[in-house]
């Protein structure tokens, strides 16, 4: 079993959707990035890479290849969901954290969650999303951006040759 552990934060802008976890969310600025800029899922990528020794989000969607501007960040996670088949690797866990001082987020964290089982094609089970506040503190509670944070656990199938 392996454990890897992903993080990431874009800045919240004018004349952008918000996009998290595969929803988008009503809110009157969204996330600044090359992609959809959907931190939840980023930082879900990055521990699954990670977890898998398969590099990071740079590596795999780097922001210097026009092909990923504004593309699905569910779109690239089906693809590490492949990238981790494809090395046998099996998806035990997920437990994420979304830090946003707005706008709440509890009625969409169901969405989310079944976005991502889908995208991985994995159980809903499998999967945590939670959503917290700085208190007013930082950049994310103050409104400039969000970050979200994950963890998962894999592991990786046993084969006739080990």
């Amino acid at each position: 079993m392996r454990i890897g552990m992903g993080y990431d934060v874009h800045r919240l802008t004018e004349d952008r959707e918000l996009i998290l976890g595969g929803v988008e969310i009503p809110f009157e600025k969204g996330l600044l990035g090359h992609s959809d800029a959907d931190v939840l899922l980023h930082a879900i990528m990055d521990a699954l890479l990670g977890a898998s020794a398969l590099g990071d989000i740079g590596k795999h969607f780097p922001d210097t290849d026009p092909a990923y501007k504004g593309i699905s960040s569910i779109l690239l996670l089906e693809h590490v969901g492949q990238l981790l088949e494809a090395e046998g690797i099996k998806i035990g866990n997920i437990d994420a954290t979304i830090i946003a001082q707005r706008p709440k987020l509890a009625p969409y964290i169901m969405n989310m969650r079944e976005n991502i089982a889908k995208a991985l094609n994995i159980d809903i089970q499998q999967i945590n999303v939670k959503a917290t506040t700085e208190e007013g503190l930082g950049f994310t509670g103050g409104g400039l951006g969000i970050a979200s944070s994950a963890i998962c656990l894999v592991e990786k199938e046993k084969g006739d040759h080990e």
